[in-house]
């Protein structure tokens, strides 16, 4: 938003120069623009909700999940960043949702707790799979379980097989940590990560450059899951899920859908 430098060129009369006065012009619309498109997909609802239950005093984290029940857009550009909730149409990434949200409630919620929600998967009250079911939506719950497993697990199996490959290396005397990932990615899917890289580019229709964002990175580590879960028979699927998961709770993640450990 304009903020006091708008108004303090309204008070001085205009005295801004012309670059000035369409730079401020630019912001304004785009934020009017970015507003407009939030009332449109009714998400701006779900903010106003929020808002409106904490000050009545609901617990934020409640509030938060019934929110997240009311939003519907799939992705969203706000301030010049692109959040993408729901990754390959299949997988709901409700921490970054609740991220947004929280970003627009800002001043309303303990810091504390909210850091912890965000940073570190902990939230501020230990919820039953039916509650956390019933306060985000039946819909949003199975596309987060896309998401835990497709996801979460996927990066935890292939930070274990990692790990494994690290050590046996070192004990030899190696420490290369290229090799050690691509020995990673061919235990786990058969080929090199670059190899795998390229081909989901081209499956995807994404052009093939030297980096990548966070978000093709999800959609990657997404594509990759897919991919282990038609390469492996079933045996060997439950055996890297329940590494992924041993992975995981040694590290203290939380299973938010399932409550504590």
């Amino acid at each position: 938003m304009p903020g006091a430098g708008y108004s303090e060129y309204q008070a001085s009369g205009g005295s801004y120069s012309l670059s000035e006065r369409l730079f401020i012009k630019g912001v304004r619309l785009i934020n009017n623009l970015q507003s407009s498109q939030l009332t449109l997909t009714g998400d701006a609802e779900a903010i106003r909700y929020l808002e409106q239950a904490i000050i009545g005093s609901k617990h934020w984290y409640i509030a938060l999940l019934e929110a997240i029940g009311l939003w519907s857009a799939a992705t969203e550009v706000r301030n010049g960043r692109t959040y993408c909730y729901l990754i390959a149409g299949e997988a709901f990434d409700w921490l970054l949702l609740a991220e947004r949200l929280c970003e627009a409630v800002d001043g309303l919620l303990p810091d504390n707790e909210k850091l912890a929600l965000l940073f570190y998967g902990k939230p501020p009250l230990n919820l039953s799979i039916k509650k956390f079911k019933e306060l985000i939506g039946e819909a949003k719950y199975h596309q987060y379980l896309n998401y835990f497993y497709g996801i979460t697990v996927e990066e935890a199996l292939i930070w274990a097989v990692q790990e494994e490959v690290r050590k046996e290396r070192l004990i030899l005397g190696y420490n290369n940590e290229h090799a050690t990932i691509n020995e990673a990615y061919r235990r786990i899917y058969g080929t090199a990560r670059a190899v795998l890289l390229k081909q989901f580019r081209h499956e995807k229709g994404y052009p093939q450059l030297r980096s990548i964002s966070l978000t093709e990175l999800k959609e990657f580590t997404y594509w990759l899951f897919k991919y282990r879960l038609k390469q492996c028979d079933k045996a060997r699927v439950a055996s890297d899920t329940k590494k992924a998961l041993e992975q995981l709770k040694g590290n203290g993640a939380s299973m938010l859908f399932l409550g504590s450990w």
